[in-house]
């Protein structure tokens, strides 16, 4: 039944799709549906407003009008369908190729002693890759070059935009990559937070590119360590588009 009640509207000019409004919606009343945040239901939004203040571009905000009443019920099993689907999506060990745990030759080794000398820039350089799979969906929470690492988790461009993202991030380190704005932003809170609780990660480096809809990957970061309870040293690196450390 409809009534008049307060309820969240999205300005689709002004939304970048970064997703921050997601990962605030406890209610998951909204999601990124073709690069813009859309409210999927009425009867999911129940017009609290807890979502506002994470919009970087002010593009939403509470209006009164007719809508379907709030249901909590339906929003209960819209999570656990959620969650549901989540746990089928998880790759198995046996599946995709891609998938497949593979630990090289730790690249932060310094075996000649070098460690100390100034870095030439080559561009033959080695790669400082030490595991596979990279993509966060695909690395599993225990796998076993997790544990005890520094763990850098980066915007999918930066590697692109950023020409010494392996001699001045990635080096010594795990790494974990992925799209904040076309992935599911709920599965990655889920996915680190239980990294974060089994892996006894020592240090978290968010490395994400000056455009908007990046922002949202530090927040996922932190919901996770929030989430999973732990405490871990982390900072966050803005790189511009050009390739340049910004903060």
């Amino acid at each position: 039944m409809k009534i008049m009640r307060k309820i969240i509207q999205i300005d689709e000019e002004k939304c970048t799709g970064c997703g921050n409004c997601v990962l605030a919606c406890a209610e998951g009343a909204i999601q990124i549906i073709d690069g813009k945040a859309k409210v999927v239901a009425d009867k999911y939004c129940d017009g609290l407003g807890a979502c506002i203040g994470d919009c970087p571009e002010d593009a939403l905000k509470i209006i009164e009008r007719e809508a379907e009443d709030f249901d909590e019920k339906a929003v209960e099993e819209l999570l656990k369908s959620r969650e549901a689907a989540q746990k089928q999506a998880e790759p198995m060990a046996c599946g995709c190729p891609s998938a497949a745990v593979k630990t090289f030759h730790m690249a932060g080794a310094d075996p000649c002693g070098c460690a100390n000398k100034p870095a030439v820039q080559t561009t033959g350089g080695k790669s400082a890759l030490g595991h596979w799979p990279v993509q966060i969906r695909l690395v599993p929470a225990g796998a076993p070059f997790l544990k005890n690492a520094d763990l850098v988790i980066a915007a999918d461009c930066v590697p692109v935009a950023y020409p010494s993202f392996h001699q001045d991030f990635l080096k010594g380190k795990a790494v974990m990559i992925g799209c904040p704005k076309f992935d599911n932003a709920e599965e990655y809170v889920e996915k680190l937070s239980q990294v974060f609780k089994v892996s006894g990660i020592k240090t978290i480096t968010s490395v994400v590119m000056e455009v908007p809809c990046c922002s949202a990957l530090p927040v996922i970061v932190q919901k996770a360590l929030a989430k999973s309870g732990v405490e871990i040293p982390f900072k966050e690196v803005v790189v511009s588009a050009r390739g340049e450390i910004l903060s």
